[in-house]
């Protein structure tokens, strides 16, 4: 059996006394050349929040939360390299877009692994313990939104399973720009 370099990696959720370290990673991410596709926030609007706003963060989706998780790989050196949240979307309720949740589905948001960690396996396995989660939490499948000009995302969720839906919004951001959902079904 071969491993790959994700195999040196501890793949968690977060816990609520890491908040410095959630606030960091969520800063660097919103530094990397394509943040502007791949995030609703900006730096400016991230730096600016208090650290309350990053405490009760790591305690809404860290280990104990059922309606919200975030997976953290952390590299042999005690690093963070890379993220992935997943949010529990309701039935009956509405998204962040306003479009019926029409059956509980997870949500993954806030993907993001250093560029010195890409292409050796851990986005794998940072999508399979959300995945996972998402499985366990009673998800019927799994869903995400990325940007129509962001080739190199849309590469790597396909390589994980996840296919275009066809259900296709405004970037937030810009209405004129749009995001493509894929999913991955149970």
């Amino acid at each position: 059996m071969s491993t790959s370099a994700s195999d040196d990696y501890v793949v968690r959720a977060i816990r609520p006394d890491d908040w410095t370290a959630v606030r960091r990673l969520r800063l660097d991410a919103l530094r990397d050349p394509v943040a502007h596709l791949a995030f609703l926030e900006t730096y400016d609007d991230a730096v600016a929040k208090p650290d309350t706003f990053w405490q009760q963060r790591a305690i809404g989706s860290g280990e104990s939360s059922e309606s919200a998780r975030q997976i953290i790989a952390e590299a042999p050196d005690g690093t963070w390299a890379g993220t992935v949240t997943v949010l529990i979307e309701e039935a009956g309720t509405k998204d962040w877009a306003g479009h019926p949740v029409e059956r509980r589905q997870g949500h993954v948001v806030g993907v993001f692994v250093r560029p010195e960690h890409r292409g050796n396996g851990l986005i794998k396995a940072l999508f399979d313990a959300g995945v996972s989660w998402a499985w366990k939490q009673g998800a019927e499948r799994v869903r995400l939104f990325v940007h129509a000009d962001n080739a190199r995302a849309q590469g790597a969720y396909r390589k994980l399973g996840f296919e275009p839906s066809g259900l296709v919004v405004s970037f937030t951001k810009n209405v004129a720009e749009r995001e493509r959902e894929f999913v991955l079904e149970r």
